[in-house]
């Protein structure tokens, strides 16, 4: 990746708005440095006094890391805030009522229909909530250690459902709502989870997605796998709506309970299970994995204080502010800056059930405007998505109340970067570019946004706590300018214990790469003033004639044409140069498919990257195979590159968000009979 320099001018920067200075909690560089110093050399009274502000029932003895990386001295592990007790759902609500916070807004929650009854709740009503759930699932059994499987779209009852499992020490288990009934099975049958919580279904956009039928369908298969879910509580979404008689489910006597009468006569206040610092919070099955499902365990204490950590630094928080994360609790950005992260600042936030484009392109600055939201986080998908549509949706909003724009999930391109400051936050705003993973619960790389000046397509420099290296391919420690492999050398609090149930495979999926390190699966460039660059996952790099390519590259290139809104790009096989490279391209609304553009395209690419990273093929692409969540599902494009495109099997495709982008792609193919 020697030419990544050719991709983006690495000198252009943002400065930090100065009315973002002088409130902020870190002020400078300097200060940042300093902090981050002391967060590596100085653990136990940085890492130490921040957690003494929580509530612990038992103290903790010591702070840590304890940790092993390097397998030839035995298992690989790591621990924080050893011999401590203590509840995250405790520190989430009944902490911040008795600090005065009873009456604050905790979350307004935005329905999918702009007509539809949206509802604020109080911290006082949400802990009133959780007692209530925790209470019933209790007197179901339901104990700590056991795990319960959470398969809910995007309302209250989510968060509450997560926070009533904290509150007795059971082990929630999030499937995003968008899975397919075979997927869910597999979650259920891996966590044992006897006690499923669904919904009978829920409106997304003008589509209903059959929530307890996928739930009972996929009851059956876990049975036929020889696991018997024995409760299945069921939000009533939909009952008594006028969509009601769009869902179409089973109901298993003495199985399926509603939620109402579930929780209904249970009392507000439930006694809190003190867990350890280590006890197992929750378990996060990775997308995408291969064969049995991937269960990413995460443990408390050292969860609690790298969300709460994150949440209060990397976005700012002020107490006047009103935080509105665009995620799906299903995914880790869910659970650590909706469910967690904000409630252990006290913040106030927004819970969105719909859409971006319901009713209207312009949903999300309605809801900002609506609320006076002012830090905003969503991906940089939904960012190219809405970018399409133009700056007039954005525009004929109010959104004067913005402060501070986030961004996560994949590198944002330096294009998207520009028009979100620009056009979203009205060239005022800081932006913070958040790079992290479902393995390290909280973010790795970000800036600052009172203390760093920004660099678009930049995650900038390692939040406190995270000490990262780059790697050769050889294992080998890189200063200064370089690219190569991105490892941790530490783990910070919020990092991944094991996989549920397999800590062998833990060892070899993050472990075994690099002894001695945690190899996060992704490049990385580190810039001559310090910034690190992402460059793409190292299995999303194409070696063409032995050059390295990062498809993150050859993607910002291509996004940089100002008629293209996005592109995705894989390698496939090539007679001569070994692998080819293979783009995907989707217009800007109104732009006509016209393959004269395509020459341009790849002068583009061959002026930025250099010309070994010249586009093979250029496949117009009005439409990615997305799933729900905004992530494309390269494997299908992979396989859609290969000249046997028509007869390849492209697997599991259920949780696409628009299966049909599939068949338009192949009809559209370069290679199809015209």
């Amino acid at each position: 990746m020697g030419d990544f320099n050719q991709e983006v001018d690495m000198s252009e920067m943002f400065k930090v708005p100065e009315q973002l200075r002088a409130k902020a909690h870190v002020k400078s560089m300097e200060e940042y440095q300093t902090m981050y110093k002391a967060s590596i050399e100085d653990p136990e009274t940085f890492w130490g006094d921040m957690a003494r502000g929580f509530h612990w029932e038992t103290p903790f003895t010591k702070v840590g890391p304890t940790f092993n990386f390097d397998r030839a001295k035995g298992p690989v592990h790591m621990s924080w805030f050893d011999g401590g007790k203590t509840n995250i759902a405790y520190n989430c609500l009944d902490r911040n009522v008795e600090r005065g916070l009873g009456d604050r807004i905790a979350i307004h929650y935005e329905c999918n229909d702009m007509d539809d009854q949206h509802a604020s709740f109080s911290y006082t009503q949400v802990l009133e909530m959780v007692c209530k759930f925790a209470n019933a699932l209790k007197a179901e059994g339901v104990t700590k250690g056991d795990r319960v499987s959470i398969y809910l779209p995007m309302t209250v009852e989510l968060p509450a459902a997560m926070l009533a499992c904290a509150r007795i020490g059971a082990v929630h288990s999030v499937v995003f709502g968008g899975f397919s009934a075979d997927a869910l099975a597999g979650r259920i049958v891996d966590a044992q989870s006897k006690v499923v919580i669904t919904a009978d279904g829920v409106m997304r956009a003008t589509k209903p997605v059959q929530l307890k039928s996928i739930t009972d369908k996929a009851c059956q298969l876990a049975e036929a796998q020889g696991f018997k879910v024995e409760r299945v509580v069921c939000v009533g979404r939909l009952k008594g709506t006028p969509y009601a008689d769009q869902v179409k489910h089973d109901w298993v006597e003495g199985r399926d309970v509603w939620c109402s009468d579930f929780i209904g006569s249970q009392p507000a206040t439930c006694a809190v299970e003190w867990v350890a610092s280590e006890d197992p919070l929750f378990m996060l099955y990775t997308s995408g994995s291969t064969g049995r499902p991937k269960g990413v365990l995460h443990t408390t204490a050292g969860y609690m204080l790298g969300t709460f950590a994150t949440m209060k630094y990397v976005f700012d928080y002020q107490m006047e502010d009103t935080f509105f994360c665009t995620a799906d609790c299903g995914w880790i950005t869910g659970h650590s800056y909706i469910t967690y992260g904000p409630m252990l600042n006290g913040a106030t936030q927004v819970l969105f059930e719909g859409v971006p484009t319901h009713p209207e392109v312009d949903r999300f600055w309605k809801i900002c405007a609506k609320y006076k939201v002012t830090t905003f986080y969503t991906a940089p998908t939904a960012i190219r998505a809405l970018m399409k549509s133009g700056e007039e949706p954005v525009t004929r909003n109010d959104l004067s109340s913005l402060r501070l724009l986030g961004s996560v999930g994949e590198p944002i391109n330096p294009e998207a970067w520009k028009w979100y400051h620009r056009v979203v936050g009205g060239g005022r705003c800081a932006i913070a570019d958040t790079y992290w993973q479902t393995e390290t619960g909280s973010h790795l790389l970000a800036p600052l946004v009172g203390a760093v000046d920004c660099k678009p397509g930049s995650a900038c420099f390692p939040f406190f706590g995270v000490e990262v290296a780059i790697l050769d391919d050889k294992g080998v420690e890189l200063e200064g300018e370089c690219s190569g492999n991105l490892v941790l050398k530490r783990p910070p609090p919020s990092m991944m214990r094991s996989l549920y149930g397999d800590h062998a495979r833990f060892e070899e999926a993050y472990f075994s790469q690099f002894n001695g390190y945690y190899f996060t699966g992704d490049g990385c460039k580190r810039d001559k003033d310090g910034y690190y660059w992402l460059t793409g996952r190292m299995d999303d790099v194409i070696n063409v004639s032995g050059h390295r390519i990062g498809t993150a590259e050859v993607e910002s290139a291509l996004v940089a044409f100002s008629k293209v809104a996005e592109a995705a790009v894989v390698g496939f096989p090539h007679d001569i140069k070994g692998e080819g490279i293979y783009c995907y391209v989707t217009l800007n609304e109104g732009e006509e498919y016209d393959d004269a553009l395509k020459p341009k395209l790849k002068a583009q690419v061959r002026e930025m990257i250099g010309a070994f990273a010249t586009p093979d093929e250029i496949h117009w692409a009005p439409g990615l195979p997305k799933t729900r969540s905004g992530k494309i599902m390269r494997r299908v494009l992979r396989k859609i590159a290969l000249p046997d495109y028509l007869t390849q099997d492209l697997g599991d495709t259920s949780t696409l968000a628009d299966p049909s982008v599939v068949d338009v792609l192949k009809a559209n193919h370069p290679r199809a009979a015209k």
